[in-house]
């Protein structure tokens, strides 16, 4: 039995001595291969959309050589403009053959990631590594120029409809659609598109336009909005006339294409239009700029529009038809009479000297604009009808004025912004009588009558754009009501202390506070009364003045420490004071 077993431990001996001794010649062996030459079918390029899916250049190679089958062998051509040394190189990679074709669109994507101009001839550096699949012996190629042209492939634009018309009535409904294909097929960035119209024949010199989105295929407008967008062009209100639309597509890099126009005959009728106020006092944002009130006076509706608003000396401003676009704005062109002409889409800004509270009036029709000092107050059985020497009241914010005023509860009067009965024009006076809460602008509505002894609370307030309107609350008491106080059941506005009044809407209290807690200013003793809320942001500051207001908002902090204050409300300045 052992020796069976040393026989065989001699045979396996001899077996791996043999296979040891195998020469290295009969291993697998893979050449380090060589380097390769590039070649390629033309120097210079200027394909254009009919070229898009068809080969325009080929690039070929020799082969490395490298010592294992051809479908092992890696190649990479690089691309990138003339200069740059490859640092921004764009690639292609291709495995087992040597050469590759780029048809149109391949080579047109490439110059538009790197954001070169339409049209206009550059001239890359192709070059191409090769390599083993595992990126092993890597060879550079020489390095061949090509010059090549990036070109223009526009979007299609399509309209749904090519003639609409629509009414006042009918301005929310859907009116037309315009959709189009990609611009610049193949590219793999991201294109701005925006829809843009001019009228016929002006070549979109005097364009316009409408955002239409990133990477998007479509925009519906409403009739309104195509009626908006044929006034703006030029078309006249109440008659018919064509419009011309184009897309304009803008890829990531800035390379920009435009379509063929479509057009569209439009039917337009006369909307309830809106002008704008843009400048300091907004912050020169187009895009939220103040409406102006609308001039309901039976020959001015829809032709004059105006605002009461606080400027700064030196403020600047404009006018503007249509949120987002400037060529919409009217600007200054100079003095003219008592105002100053202006224009559509031409002058600069206007500008006031002296800071104050301003009506500033713009008449579309006449081009004309009118920059006064003036703010609303009111006038009547109070002190008398003379409109010289109305009583003015508190400046509340853009388009709203307060005014506390004595009454014995069936004076009646008029809101008057002076100096005279004369309103034969618009930069004359403006008064407003009303009823129900509504203000009638052509001055001829009834007299208002004051609501409570002795003094009555009348705002105005031109919020509502299309329709001014008025509050009317005694003014005979106004209590301090909250958990601040020491000594008085929390938010009981019955045992709550009263201010006294001491004309020209100021009131003032001493009072005991607890420090860090809530109070507000209530015209009555029980809710529902007129109230004031902060509009501070919530200061606890003593000393100074905080913003207040009347349509709704959080308490007022008392101070940080408990203590004996003096309080101060003034509704004409609109702030309360804490000393």
């Amino acid at each position: 039995m052992n020796r069976s077993i040393n026989i065989l431990t001699v045979f396996a001996g001899v077996i791996l001595l043999f296979t040891g001794c195998k020469k290295v010649e009969d291993l697998p062996y893979y050449g380090l291969g060589n380097t390769i030459e590039l070649s390629t079918t033309s120097t210079s390029v200027a394909p254009g959309p009919g070229d898009a899916n068809n080969p325009v250049v080929t690039f070929t190679w020799t082969s490395p050589e490298y010592q294992t089958d051809t479908s092992n062998y890696k190649f990479i051509l690089e691309i990138d403009s003339t200069g740059r040394n490859f640092s921004q190189a764009s690639s292609k990679t291709v495995t087992g053959v040597f050469s590759t074709t780029f048809t149109g669109s391949e080579l047109n994507n490439f110059l538009l990631n790197y954001g070169f101009t339409l049209g206009t001839p550059y001239k890359l550096d192709i070059r191409v590594i090769s390599s083993y699949a595992n990126n092993n012996e890597r060879y550079f190629s020489n390095v061949i120029n090509l010059t090549v042209t990036p070109y223009d492939h526009p979007a299609v634009l399509s309209t749904e409809n090519t003639s609409v018309s629509g009414t006042l009535a009918t301005a929310d409904e859907h009116s037309n659609t315009f959709s189009w294909t990609g611009a610049f097929p193949g590219y793999s960035g991201n294109i701005m598109y925006a829809i843009e119209y001019d009228l016929p024949g002006n070549n979109f010199s005097n364009l316009h336009s409408l955002d239409a989105g990133s990477n998007s295929s479509e925009l519906s407008l409403n009739k309104g909005e195509m009626n908006d967008a044929a006034l703006i062009a030029g078309i006249t209100p109440t008659t018919t006339g064509d419009l011309a639309f184009r897309l304009k597509a803008t890829t990531a890099q800035g390379a920009i294409s435009y379509s063929a126009p479509v057009t569209v005959t439009i039917q337009t009728y006369l909307p309830i239009l809106s002008i704008y106020l843009v400048g300091s006092v907004n912050g020169w944002d187009i895009n939220n700029p103040l409406q102006l009130i609308n001039d309901r006076k039976t020959d001015r509706f829809n032709k004059v529009f105006f605002t009461y608003v606080k400027l700064d000396a030196g403020a600047e401003f404009k006018f503007a038809k249509t949120i987002g676009d400037w060529g919409s704005a009217y600007g200054n062109t100079g003095v003219s009479g008592n105002g100053y002409s202006t224009g559509y889409n031409q002058g600069g800004n206007f500008q006031v000297g002296a800071a104050g509270i301003y009506r500033l009036t713009i008449d579309i029709e006449n081009n004309m604009v009118w920059v006064q000092q003036k703010q609303v107050g009111v006038v009547g059985g109070m002190q008398g009808w003379d409109p010289s020497v109305p009583i003015y009241g508190g400046y509340g914010g853009r388009d709203r004025f307060l005014i506390i005023t004595n009454s014995n509860g069936s004076d009646i009067f008029k809101f008057h912004d002076g100096p005279d009965w004369d309103n034969s024009a618009p930069d004359k006076a403006r008064w407003w009588g009303g009823s129900g809460g509504n203000l009638d602008d052509d001055g001829n509505g009834p007299n208002i009558t004051a609501n409570s002894t002795p003094r009555t609370r009348a705002i105005w307030n031109g919020d509502d754009k299309l329709q001014v309107k008025y509050e009317l609350s005694p003014a005979n008491e106004m209590r301090v009501v909250g958990d601040g106080i020491q000594g008085v059941t929390a938010w009981d506005p019955g045992s709550s202390p009263q201010m006294t009044y001491m004309g020209n809407g100021v009131w003032t209290i001493v009072i005991n506070l607890i420090g860090n807690k809530d109070i507000k200013f209530l015209a009555g003793d029980a809710w529902g009364a007129f109230d004031y809320e902060d509009n501070s942001g919530g200061s606890q500051s003593t000393g100074t003045p905080r913003s207040i207001k009347w349509d709704g908002g959080p308490n007022f902090k008392t101070p940080t420490t408990d203590g004996t204050y003096t309080i101060t409300l003034d509704e004409h300045a609109q702030t309360v004071t804490i000393n």
